[in-house]
C-alpha cells in the first residue's frame, strides 16, 4: 500500500471537488449570502438539518453563526435540528424518523426565517419532509446537496457538488458553508473587518 499516493488522491480530489463547486456555484453563493445577510438583519433565524455528516455540518455551520467565524461580532441567530436527542426520539418513535425535522419547523419556525437543508444525494425524505414544512410557512429556503434530487425542486437556491463521493460533496458543502459565514459577516459587520 502506498501511504503517499492514497493520501495525495485524496487531496486532489478534495481539491477538484471545491473547485468544481465553487465554480457551479459562484453566483448562487452569493444570492445565498445576501438573503441569510437580509434574514439575520430583519430579525429572523436560520434553521439547519441533515443526517449522519450532514447533521454534523449543520451543526457545525449553527455554531458559526450563533458563536463567530474569525470576526468579533454579535452572535447570529442560527439553530441546528438535529441536536435534541429528546425531541428527535420522541418524533421518530411516536411518528416517523421522517418527521424529525418537519414537525420542529412547523413548531419554530416562522415566515421569513431560512431553513437550510444538507443531503448528499438531496433525496433523504426527512429534509424533504423539512423543506415541505418551511415551504407551507413562507421561509426562505437553502439546500446544500451533490448534484441535485428531490430538495432541488423545493429550494429557492441550491447549492450543488457535481461530484459522485459522499466524502467530497460533505467536504465542499462545510467549505461553502465557510463561504457563507464569511460573506454574511463581511455583509452585516463591514466596520469589523481588518481590510
Amino acid at each position: 500500500m502506498n501511504i503517499d499516493a492514497i493520501v495525495g488522491r485524496h487531496l486532489a480530489d478534495s481539491i477538484a471537488a471545491k473547485e468544481a463547486a465553487v465554480t457551479e456555484n459562484r453566483q448562487r453563493l452569493a444570492q445565498a449570502a445576501a438573503l441569510l445577510t437580509d434574514a439575520l438583519a430583519a430579525g429572523y433565524k436560520m434553521m439547519l438539518f441533515g443526517n449522519g455528516g450532514s447533521a454534523a455540518d449543520a451543526q457545525h455551520l449553527a455554531a458559526e453563526f450563533v458563536n463567530r467565524f474569525v470576526m468579533e461580532r454579535p452572535p447570529l441567530a442560527a439553530m441546528a435540528l438535529a441536536t435534541d436527542t429528546s425531541i428527535l426520539t420522541s418524533i421518530g418513535n411516536d411518528y416517523s424518523f421522517e418527521d424529525i425535522f418537519a414537525k420542529q419547523i412547523r413548531a419554530l419556525g416562522r415566515k421569513n426565517d431560512v431553513a437550510i437543508g444538507i443531503s448528499t444525494s438531496g433525496n433523504s425524505p426527512n429534509v424533504v419532509a423539512g423543506f415541505e414544512a418551511a415551504r407551507a410557512l413562507e421561509m426562505h429556503t437553502i439546500a446544500m446537496t451533490g448534484s441535485g434530487g428531490k430538495v432541488a425542486a423545493l429550494a429557492d437556491l441550491t447549492l450543488t457538488v457535481p461530484v459522485g463521493t459522499t466524502a467530497r460533496i460533505q467536504e465542499a458543502h462545510i467549505f461553502m458553508g465557510h463561504i457563507l459565514c464569511d460573506l454574511v459577516d463581511r455583509h452585516l459587520f463591514p466596520e469589523q473587518l481588518d481590510t
